[in-house]
């Protein structure tokens, strides 16, 4: 059901979400999460994918981006510019990290004691979670056929949507590193290189 460009879009960032959510979290219907960077490639799967299983997800995302993130399934979105998500959230399941730093820090605050931290980012702090009384970990995805099925199956049934920011020539491959460096300014979806453009 896609065109190749969004099917290139969809493996790494959908299998990411999938394994924090359900591999590395375990999260099970009723329960709650919150996904930092909701509105980014990872996040806006996990989001979607929170909002089929039933979970009750509490998004943070910025001031521009609340629309979107609410479109996408979210039971609550706090604006992170605006707000601090620690004064409005307690007793989450866990917590997907997708932005690390000082928001990870924060995070441990916000869940129950036996809840988990799950981060695609970076290693949380150890201690942090032994005094909060949480699990709290980093992974590196690692994309399987049967992960990619089932994910497949939500796309062509309509509960999944992709999210293409920029479809350049391989030959601008280097203009593609300067968007995810920062360098130039970054498409809202991810960057797909199509080497049968000129």
């Amino acid at each position: 059901s896609l065109t190749y460009a969004e099917a290139a879009s969809v493996p790494v960032v959908a299998v990411t979400a999938w394994q924090a959510l359900f591999y590395h979290a375990q999260l099970k219907a009723g329960q709650t999460v919150v996904i930092h960077g909701a509105a980014g490639n990872v996040g806006s799967y996990a989001v979607q994918l929170a909002r089929e299983a039933h979970l009750q997800a509490i998004a943070t995302a910025a001031t521009d981006d609340i629309t979107f993130v609410r479109d996408l399934g979210a039971n609550t979105v706090i604006d992170h510019q605006t707000q601090r998500f620690e004064e409005k959230v307690r007793d989450a399941d866990a917590v997907i990290d997708l932005v690390g730093g000082e928001t990870q820090n924060r995070s441990f605050q916000v869940l129950r004691r036996g809840g988990k931290l799950i981060s695609a980012v970076s290693n949380p702090d150890q201690k942090l979670a032994e005094r909060h009384g949480v699990e709290a970990s980093f992974f590196l995805v690692n994309v399987t056929r049967q992960d990619l099925a089932e994910i497949a199956c939500l796309v062509d049934g309509g509960k999944l949507r992709t999210r293409v920011g920029a479809v350049l020539p391989l030959a601008d491959a280097r203009e593609a590193h300067l968007m995810l460096e920062r360098v130039r300014t970054p498409p809202k979806g991810k960057i797909v290189l199509d080497v049968g453009a000129r």
